[in-house]
């Protein structure tokens, strides 16, 4: 088992949570709650996937089907102890977010493509599948929010090569911009930084039409 695939499913099993918590939320059944997880797990790096022209990675390995499935179950069953845990949607979706863009950028130098469209693909493995998820569980997605999401997977993206570049060992790369990711979106979250909103205070968009 190559690295990629160890971070490919150590992702999975945290959007996989992710999924299953927001689901819980809503109060699905037993198939919406399943359909969620998987979405939020394979939904980026599904899109990421097509746009390189490369098998989509669930479909030539059960691997991940599997996993999806047992993690679900497993979410589940525990779910009181995931819920007592204070902020574990959150910590879960931020730590798939982390290893996702690690696992985008990757994919990108594989396939050859430049750094800028590497950390595209980076942020939109890392996102996407968390859109698909608040979209279908009529939330507003959080990479549309003034919160720092998408961002912290474009500055992970950005330190990627910044270390590639200063030649760090490959294993030290993946782990240094990974956690810059999940540094960011938690400083983001425990400062209560956000971007600037382009709106007034107190204006109403509806005079604008």
């Amino acid at each position: 088992m190559d690295y990629i695939l160890i971070l490919d499913i150590l992702g999975v099993i945290a959007f996989s949570i992710s999924g299953v918590l927001t689901s819980l939320k809503k109060r699905m059944d037993a198939f919406g709650i399943l359909i969620i997880a998987f979405v939020t797990s394979v939904g980026g790096g599904t899109l990421r996937d097509i746009l390189l022209g490369v098998s989509v990675m669930w479909l030539q390995n059960m691997t991940y089907v599997y996993v999806i499935i047992v993690t679900t179950i497993l979410a589940v069953i525990f779910r009181k102890k995931l819920f007592y845990l204070r902020k574990s949607l959150f910590l879960f979706d931020t730590l798939g977010i982390g290893l996702y863009t690690v696992v985008g950028v990757e994919k990108g130098i594989a396939e050859g493509v430049s750094p800028l469209i590497c950390i595209a693909l980076g942020t939109m493995s890392a996102c996407f599948g968390g859109v698909i998820r608040d979209i279908l569980c009529n939330e507003i997605p959080q990479i549309f929010r003034k919160e720092i999401y998408a961002t912290a997977c474009i500055l992970g993206g950005f330190s990627y090569f910044i270390f590639l570049k200063l030649n760090f060992p490959v294993s030290l790369i993946f782990i240094l911009s990974g956690s810059v990711v999940i540094v960011v979106r938690l400083s983001a979250v425990i400062f209560k930084l956000s971007l600037p909103s382009i709106y007034k205070k107190d204006e109403d968009i509806e005079d604008y039409w």
